[in-house]
């Protein structure tokens, strides 16, 4: 019989619906029980494609015996991680402060009052390795639960005060210059593997925000050494296994040093973070290269993430038959049942498929030298349309705001720098979903499924919607975008401010069983809440003439100094927002017609360079309204006009796209301030 998660909507949850265990989702009733019969709880986290998730449910949840032992002694409930982020996040804490460790699955044990006082990761079935078998740490838990209950409740109020805690802020919050950049990237160079690009050994993993801040540090300070570490990681990272060579679209991260085996599972997340930065690196260097791999990250993710309504899917699990990575891999004679003759063996050469193999006796195809991509375009295509017969990886089919904010993003900032209609529209196709289906009534909603939007939105939710907002108005100059963003900022200030200081909780309000409001400060796969709150607030209030909106995000930004000099691999976002803080904007006015060819060519012109300072705006009766820098930028002579203004001094005006390139190159040195 199904226990009571066959009513949730997260793919997670509903594979854990037939267990024997008596699994509640987080909410009251369950909490009421705990309490009721005096009870701790296990808190059980995971999330769909984790391959270690699924391993621990089929030994341990599955098994009848194991089942009645926590049914008896334990309230147990199931939570997807990536639904809830403010439960993941304390119990994560709590374990690591206990255990020195972390990692999904996430199993932590919480007194009737939800305070964590006993966690750990995976546990397997019997003793094995060192490792004790789950059903002993169950029993252990149980028995000092009944016999030392004391000590269980003295140390969950040691728990409770660690989580309190905030970060050190930095001791001096007016000092912010670009030696802060400098430190941070000397020292990632000094975690930057030379031979293969990333940083530190294995496993390696993408870092996404990391290498975002260096392309950043490169504009800001002239240097090449940011922009050097960030492209040959961004190379060596498409060569491998991490790249999916015949599918498009990267894997969680590398098991190895050199990018070449990689967790197979395929998140939202890191896929919309990467087209971006590749983006940028294309808009940098002009690398066709680069260019291509955001492409085909895009294109992947159009082709098979996104949902009916236009919106995105969450992730691709690792497994496919139970077989972590078999939808993947290769063997020569799989590859010669779709391909005959010189296109077989040109397929085999170029992708490194051979009869050894490198994983586990099969292949995981390697990238092509670059010279052959386009003879190997229509041997890529039937080998990806063969490949798609195969049993396909399970598919996490929950929609999430902050996901597809990171992924409306990546659409209308490649739809406007590389002219590509379908991601413009695939971008404004996603935030209308959001519009419609999670944004309602004044509440923001965190997850869409099975035809409901559910969970009160977080930090983050609210934060990366902003920061794709702003990109999807740049893309269209629909103002609708603009408003939302403004409208949404005012919400976030409202309803996750911390007291009076510039930092912000993850939550609206305390969640009902969790002891602390979390704020969780360090950046990770993903940037935190508050490294986004703060960019967004930056560069939200320069477009809309809102300095207490700038002077907060760059207060926040500025109280992390030391941490982003000190631990910059974990501060990636926040050195991005820095970044921004430091260096110079640049107001970029167009007036015309919306949609004019002659408008867009101008605009075209602007967001195909790498130009993270630049703001701009379409000149407009109402436009004006919402920003006042546009005002007194009319059009010339019945042609549609850019202006470009920063630091206060403003330049000709021009009307075509190579004037307008000429001006952005030669910036304030030419002063003309009269209009």
């Amino acid at each position: 019989m199904p226990n009571r998660l066959a009513s949730e909507s997260s793919p997670y949850l509903l594979q854990h619906k037939n267990n024997p265990v008596d699994w509640y989702p987080w909410g009251a009733e369950a909490l009421e029980r705990a309490k009721a019969e005096d009870k701790p709880l296990l808190v059980s986290i995971g999330y769909s494609a984790c391959h270690w998730c699924h391993v621990m449910a089929h030994e341990s949840f599955e098994d009848p015996d194991i089942a009645a032992l926590l049914n008896e002694h334990l309230v147990c409930l199931k939570v997807d991680r990536e639904e809830r982020p403010d439960i993941d996040s304390v119990c994560m804490t709590a374990v690591q402060a206990m255990t020195g460790q972390g990692g999904w699955p996430l199993n932590a044990f919480l007194t009737p009052d939800g305070v964590p006082f006993f966690g750990g990761t995976y546990w397997p079935p019997q003793d094995r390795q060192g490792m004790p078998s789950f059903r002993r740490v169950v029993e252990a838990v149980v028995q000092t639960w009944t016999e030392r209950r004391s000590e269980i409740l003295a140390q969950g109020e040691q728990i409770r005060a660690a989580l309190a805690q905030r970060p050190p802020a930095t001791s001096n919050a007016s000092d912010l210059d670009e030696d802060t950049v400098i430190r941070a990237v000397a020292r990632i160079a000094n975690n930057f593997d030379t031979q293969n690009g990333g940083f530190g050994g294995a496993p390696k993993f993408p870092q996404a925000p990391v290498l975002e801040f260096l392309l950043r540090a490169h504009h800001l300070l002239g240097d090449r050494q940011p922009l050097e570490m960030a492209v040959a990681t961004l190379e060596q990272m498409a060569e491998g296994g991490m790249f999916d060579q015949i599918g498009g679209g990267f894997h969680r991260y590398s098991v190895d040093a050199i990018w070449l085996v990689p967790h197979f599972e395929k998140m939202l997340y890191d896929n919309a973070q990467l087209a971006r930065v590749y983006l940028d690196a294309w808009r940098l260097t002009g690398s066709d290269h680069m260019r291509e791999i955001a492409e085909r990250v895009l294109d992947y993710l159009l082709r098979e993430m996104a949902a009916p309504g236009g919106a995105f899917y969450a992730a691709q699990d690792a497994d496919s038959e139970g077989v972590e990575g078999k939808f993947y891999v290769w063997a020569p004679e799989q590859v010669r049942a779709v391909l005959t003759g010189e296109a077989a063996d040109l397929a085999l050469s170029a992708y490194g498929i051979t009869e050894s193999g490198n994983f586990e006796g099969e292949s995981i195809p390697t990238a092509p030298p670059l010279e052959m991509a386009e003879a190997l375009r229509p041997i890529r295509e039937q080998l990806y349309e063969a490949r798609s017969r195969r049993v396909w990886p399970g598919l996490d089919d929950k929609i999430l705001t902050s996901w597809n904010a990171m992924a409306i993003r990546a659409f209308a900032e490649a739809g406007a720098a590389l002219d590509r209609e379908d991601y413009r529209d695939a971008a404004v196709a996603g935030a209308t979903f959001i519009k419609e289906q999670l944004d309602r009534e004044g509440v923001l909603y965190r997850s869409f499924g099975s035809g409901q939007a559910r969970i009160a939105g977080f930090l983050e939710d609210y934060a990366n919607l902003i920061d794709a907002l702003m990109a999807v108005y740049e893309a269209t100059f629909d103002l609708t975008w603009l408003d939302w963003a403004v409208e949404l900022a005012g919400r976030m200030i409202e309803r996750f401010s911390e007291g009076d200081g510039p930092g912000f909780y993850d939550t609206s309000a305390n969640e009902p069983g969790l002891i602390v409001r979390p704020r969780d400060f360090q950046d990770g796969a993903t940037p935190c809440g508050n490294s986004v709150a703060f960019h967004v607030l930056i560069r939200l209030g320069h477009i809309t003439g809102r300095e207490a909106w700038v002077e907060r995000g760059t207060a926040g930004v500025t109280a992390m100094r030391d941490l982003m000099e000190s631990q910059p691999l974990g501060f990636g976002r926040y050195l991005s927002a820095a970044a921004l803080a430091l260096g110079v904007v640049r107001e970029i006015a167009i007036a015309g017609e919306v949609h004019s060819d002659s408008v867009d060519a101008l605009a075209s012109r602007l967001l195909r360079r790498f130009e993270p300072g630049a703001i701009v705006g379409l000149v407009s009766d109402e436009s004006i309204k919402r920003m006042p820098w546009l005002a007194d930028r009319p059009m010339r002579n019945g042609q549609a006009t850019a202006y470009l203004c920063e630091q206060f001094v403003c330049l000709p005006p021009v009307t075509s796209p190579d004037d307008l390139t000429a001006l952005l190159e030669t910036g304030t040195g030419m002063v003309w301030t009269s209009f």
